[in-house]
């Protein structure tokens, strides 16, 4: 084997396919995943061995230099590769997360919260709260258990409420309602779980106007005002930050109040360990979404509510 003036390696007629791709210095810095020919070793079938590497390309001259998901670095020479292509980006630990567990870290985000297992499903009821998504049950995986859907049913109709449930969309626990005759709550969009590095967010509003935002603190909560004008509320679990009954005055819009608000709210979760940001928003509320996909918000999951 020998090297062109390219710089991809040729081969002889009795040797593997090395050198047919296009890798080259332009991938440095990205995630690529490769082929690499093993030198001197047999595959079972008898032929040439090859094994995939895949990390981030850290450097490329006559070896490419790949650092993986552990953290570990390997140098393959460019003339053992095979094949190879950029990848899209590892997904975030926070993107990784299960739909389920996002949401039950966000429990806290509610005062005075009751919270009972129904199997795998997660029955919600406040005292001092009559929103939806703190007085439903939370069906994101399979409950199993036995008659669920009725369960839920005399739970809530035993505290004088709407049976109400948050499922997935298309997801074999909302075909389980459906199947017992539960529709849409309401006519509004589906819901959309909103995730964010806070130090992405927090370097996005660095140029916020400068309001004078007040914070009250409550423990783990705080609610964040501009007078009358503006307000909204974060509440912090382990190092995520929830964001949450964000306003602005109508007449007050347009202003940045929003975006002191907000700013604030990340400062009080980042001068407490807080990672990762999140906020709950409606599908089709997109001047909000093209706010907080500014601020680096991407959807994790989409969710939506059922009703007896």
């Amino acid at each position: 084997m020998s090297t062109g003036a390219t710089g991809h390696a040729t081969e002889r007629a009795d040797s593997p396919p090395v050198g047919r791709h296009r890798l080259g210095p332009q991938v440095v810095g990205q995630r690529v995943v490769l082929r690499r020919l093993l030198v001197g070793e047999r595959g079972p079938s008898g032929g040439p061995a090859f094994t995939d590497v895949i990390g981030e390309c850290l450097a490329w001259g006559e070896h490419a230099v790949l650092r993986l998901a552990d953290g570990s670095e390997v140098s393959v020479p460019v003339g053992e590769i095979v094949s190879g292509k950029p990848v899209p980006p590892r997904p975030s630990v926070r993107q990784r997360v299960s739909p389920e567990k996002a949401q039950l870290l966000a429990l806290a985000m509610w005062q005075q919260l009751d919270t009972a297992p129904l199997g795998a499903w997660t029955l919600r009821w406040s005292r001092v709260s009559p929103n939806r998504r703190a007085n439903s049950v939370l069906a994101m995986a399979p409950a199993g258990v036995d008659d669920a859907v009725a369960a839920v049913t005399a739970h809530y109709e035993a505290l004088g409420r709407r049976p109400i449930a948050a499922v997935l969309p298309d997801s074999p626990e909302e075909e389980a309602f459906r199947a017992e005759g539960w529709v849409l709550e309401s006519h509004e969009a589906d819901s959309l779980f909103e995730m964010a590095s806070v130090a992405m967010a927090r370097r996005a509003l660095r140029e916020r106007p400068a309001y004078a935002v007040r914070l009250e603190e409550d423990g783990d909560r705080v609610v964040a005002t501009v007078g009358a004008d503006a307000g909204g509320l974060a509440s912090l679990a382990g190092d995520w930050v929830g964001l949450r009954a964000l306003e602005v005055a109508p007449d007050r819009r347009r202003r940045g109040l929003g975006l002191a608000v907000v700013g604030a709210l990340l400062d009080w979760g980042a001068e407490r360990g807080a990672t990762t940001a999140y906020l709950q928003v409606l599908a089709d509320n997109e001047p909000a979404l093209g706010l907080y996909e500014r601020l680096g918000f991407a959807t994790h999951h989409t969710y939506r509510y059922l009703a007896r």
